[in-house]
Order: C-alpha cells, then sequence, then structure tokens
C-alpha cells in the first residue's frame, strides 16, 4: 500500500497581476511537488476585498490566474486548483477563528501595519483580521506544509498559535502546520528598487515583470534595471550587501538558466552590465514566452475555466467541509441537517 501524501496549501490574491517574483518565488517550485505532495493551490479573491478593486478586473485577473496556474505547470489532474469564494468554508472558518484570534496578535503583523500605510483611508476590519481568514484557508486542508515566502511566516506562525490554541480547549482539531521556504529562487525585487520585494499590486509596474507581459517590454525593462556604479572588471558578482541590484539579476539568471553564481560571474568576466541585463532579459522572455501563449489560450476557452472552477470547488469542498463539521460541533454549533 502506497505511504499517503503529505498535504501542502498555499493561494495567492488576484490584487494584481502575477509577476516574475510569483513565477520564481512560488508557482515553478509549486509544479515540481504534484509528484512529492497532494497540493491544493487556490485564487484568494476574498483576500483581495481588503483594498477597494474595480469587479470587472478582479474578476479578470482571477481567471486569469487560473489559467496561469495552469500554464505554469500545474496540472489540475495532479492538483487542486479552485477560487477561495468558491468555497464558502473559507469565510465560515474565518470567523470562528476571529473568535480565537487575540486582538494583541492581530495588531502585531506587520503586513497589517505596512498596509495601513498605504490605504490610510481605508483601514478596514478586514485588514485587519484577514489573518485569521489566511489560517481558516490553511486550516481547512490539514495540511503539513504551507510554502511561504519569508515575509509571510508571520502567518504561518500565527496560524500554528491559534491552531495550537484551538486544540487546547477542544482537543486534537487541526494539524499544525509547517512553513516550507524555498532556498532558492524565493525573493525576487523589484529591478529599479532592489530593497523591495517585486510587488503585484505596483501602480507603475516599471520595476516588475510580469507573466504576460510583451517580450519587448520585458526587455525594456531589463535595459533600465537597477545595478551599481561600480566597473572594476569582475563587476558581476554576487555581492546582496553591495550590489544588490546585480544580486538580484544574478539570482533571475541563475533561476532562469541553472548556472551557478560562479558560472554566471565567469560568463560576464570583463563585459559591461549592459550586456549582461540584456542577457538576463533574454532568458526571462524564452522562460515566459510558452507560459504567456498557453495562457492566452486557456483564457479564449471559457467553457474549460468554468469547469475547472466546478471541480476544484468540488473537491476542495469535500475536504473543508470535513473539518468545518468537526470544528462546528467542538465549539457548540447545532449541525445542519
Amino acid at each position: 500500500m502506497d505511504e499517503k501524501k503529505k498535504v501542502m496549501l498555499s493561494g495567492i490574491k488576484p490584487s494584481g497581476d502575477l509577476t516574475l517574483g510569483s513565477y520564481l518565488g512560488a508557482i515553478k517550485n509549486w509544479a515540481e511537488r504534484a509528484e512529492q505532495f497532494d497540493c491544493y493551490y487556490f485564487m484568494a479573491d476574498l483576500h483581495a476585498l481588503t483594498t477597494r478593486q474595480n469587479p470587472a478586473d478582479l474578476r479578470r485577473r482571477t481567471l486569469e490566474q487560473l489559467a496561469q496556474y495552469v500554464a505554469c505547470g500545474l496540472d489540475p489532474e495532479k492538483n487542486t486548483l479552485f477560487i477561495q469564494s468558491h468555497v464558502p468554508a473559507h469565510a465560515e472558518l474565518g470567523w470562528v477563528l476571529n473568535c480565537y484570534t487575540m486582538f494583541g496578535e492581530l495588531s502585531r503583523m506587520t503586513q497589517f501595519k505596512d498596509k495601513s500605510k498605504k490605504n490610510a483611508d481605508n483601514i478596514n476590519g478586514g485588514l485587519f483580521t484577514y489573518p485569521a481568514l489566511m489560517a481558516a484557508d490553511i486550516l481547512l486542508y490539514q495540511p503539513d506544509y504551507v510554502p511561504v515566502g519569508d515575509d509571510q511566516k508571520q502567518h504561518v506562525e500565527l496560524t500554528r498559535d491559534v491552531a495550537q490554541r484551538f486544540n487546547n480547549l477542544y482537543s486534537e482539531t487541526f494539524k499544525i502546520p509547517e512553513p516550507y521556504i524555498p532556498k532558492v529562487g524565493a525573493r525576487v525585487m523589484d529591478l529599479l528598487d532592489p530593497a523591495s520585494k517585486m510587488s503585484k499590486s505596483d501602480d507603475i509596474g516599471n520595476g516588475r515583470v510580469c507573466l504576460m507581459d510583451r517580450p519587448e517590454d520585458i526587455a525594456r525593462k531589463f535595459k533600465r534595471a537597477v545595478t551599481d556604479s561600480d566597473t572594476d572588471e569582475h563587476c558581476v558578482r554576487y555581492d546582496p550587501e553591495r550590489k544588490p541590484g546585480v544580486a538580484n539579476l544574478m539570482q533571475i539568471y541563475a533561476s532562469c538558466t541553472g548556472k551557478s553564481f560562479e558560472d554566471i560571474e565567469t560568463e560576464f568576466t570583463g563585459q559591461g552590465y549592459g550586456a549582461f541585463k540584456t542577457a538576463v532579459g533574454d532568458s526571462v522572455i524564452e522562460m515566459l514566452r510558452p507560459i504567456r501563449e498557453e495562457a492566452q489560450r486557456l483564457m479564449k476557452d471559457k467553457s474549460y475555466l468554468e469547469a475547472l472552477c466546478k471541480s476544484g470547488a468540488d473537491k476542495a469542498s469535500y475536504i473543508a467541509n470535513k473539518t468545518l463539521r468537526k470544528v462546528y460541533k467542538k465549539v457548540g454549533l447545532v449541525p445542519r441537517t
């Protein structure tokens, strides 16, 4: 009898277009894990509502993200792909966990502080309590691992605390998940500001590369990428402290080509930054070309995407509702008949 696979789950908000950072830092790694793990990946559209969204754009981006997931190699036959709002158990468990998450815990969340500064005119209750919904997203599926970047590790730690608190009160209910942080390509930085992570919500977008960008736009963005003023003979070298822009480009190039930092340094010895940036841009263009073309094809097949939404939600709901029924019983809610 085959050993049961460990469960892995993650989601991305469709609040902006998926970027090169989204792919190299998360989705590319997801696609490689289907044989090892039982994987659940979702479009976190409920989380997107904490900031004001254009309704038509949100619907479009959600379906585009689903198409891009598939185009990036997430086989729907091997991974459960679904839209968060299509599984009502997320919102239902989110409310219950709100009642077991402390005010002080929420107020200490780094992303709440950061987003409050960026959205000073819309500091709503959802922005404050969304970590409880994130905990529900995770705990519904009893995952062993949650693949996250370093900036999201705090949310998994809070999820673990809330799950342990609930288990201590009502007996074993939730599996305590572990963060799963990839060592390579985990954090792709902005091309114009290498001190900041490449963001889906960058309004201008000149420092980010999106999966659906045209080749000529990708090439232009890399030509304008920040390096530094160092002009010594071995200018292309991996030095995140002194040369963060170059280090970011080297990490991108390494992720696209499989080359080591040492190989890259050797390849561009005696060459200027111009040749290096062109090579990085070309490698990204060729890596993203089949993804963009396949996503465009899938977006034209509405019946396929609708069927995929339904089958994914049905499978996710079956697992999620088992957890929700257990939680409802333990907290004393009358069971549905």
